[in-house]
């Protein structure tokens, strides 16, 4: 069976983990769920500045 997600491992500073969880929460977004929003909204950055990544997926 295929995988449609892959999981990774993310170490953060407290500090850095506290302010994410606060705007997790204010978006009504896991802390997953906002990491992954903001993973997303970096990679469309980058390819509308420097045009698409080769591969399978879009984002």
């Amino acid at each position: 069976m295929k995988r449609d997600v892959v999981g990774i491992g993310l170490r953060v500073r407290p500090e850095i983990h506290r302010k994410l969880k606060y705007i997790a929460e204010y978006e009504g977004r896991t802390i997953n769920g906002q990491a992954l929003y903001l993973m997303q909204q970096c990679i469309r950055e980058f390819e509308k500045e420097h045009g698409p990544i080769p591969g399978d997926d879009p984002v």
